[in-house]
């Protein structure tokens, strides 16, 4: 028993440094504020391959080693620990009650709603307002605007652009551990001798 929590133990460290570093890789998405990252790839993989306790772990592991370069104050990692943390426990603890493709899936796809549900209404009450420090919210709502003439108000902006965006990483997110797990699955379970 000491064996596999150390050897579980262990993939956490692993998943939760690839999680870090994959943090740091953004790609811009063409929204104003929003870049698509992978960095909960390694905390879903966790969670389908050990539990839901270790999908966890590596999000708030990633979120604390990216807290030491953060430049908002620690409020980015608190949203994206609530985000990814809900995508991560609620898709794999349905895939770890059922071992299953479609299990995953549906896991998956109310992960992904779920946390696009929160990041509007983390963006809405957190985010945006934290960002009104160092830009008016009619900027904010003026670069929305500018990307889609229908935002007017912030309402508008996370209804159009943060709850979208949600989707769109969930989906992401969602089509690429699909790709990967079978492949790396057997690295991430201990071999019995």
């Amino acid at each position: 028993m000491r064996n596999q929590n150390v050897f579980k133990l262990t993939r956490t460290a692993i998943l939760s440094a690839i999680a870090a570093i994959l943090f740091f890789i953004e790609i811009p998405v063409g929204v104003p504020f929003y870049k698509l990252d992978f960095s909960t790839l390694p905390a879903i993989i966790a969670g389908f391959a050990m539990g839901p306790a270790y999908g966890l772990a590596t999000v708030l592991i990633k979120d604390l080693i990216h807290l030491l370069v953060s430049s908002s104050g620690g409020i980015g990692e608190l949203a994206d620990f609530i985000m990814s943390g809900a995508l991560v426990v609620i898709s794999s603890l349905l895939y770890s009650r059922r071992k299953s493709l479609k299990s995953a899936l549906i896991g998956l796809g109310i992960g992904t709603v779920v946390m696009a549900v929160l990041g509007a209404i983390v963006n809405y009450y957190i985010m945006l307002p934290f960002y009104t420090a160092f830009m008016p919210m009619e900027k904010i709502i003026e670069a929305g605007t500018a990307v889609i003439p229908a935002i007017h108000s912030k309402f508008s902006f996370v209804a159009l652009i943060t709850a979208p965006f949600n989707l769109l990483k969930g989906i992401a997110l969602g089509v690429v551990t699909f790709l990967l797990y079978k492949h790396v699955s057997p690295f991430l379970h201990e071999k019995r001798a």
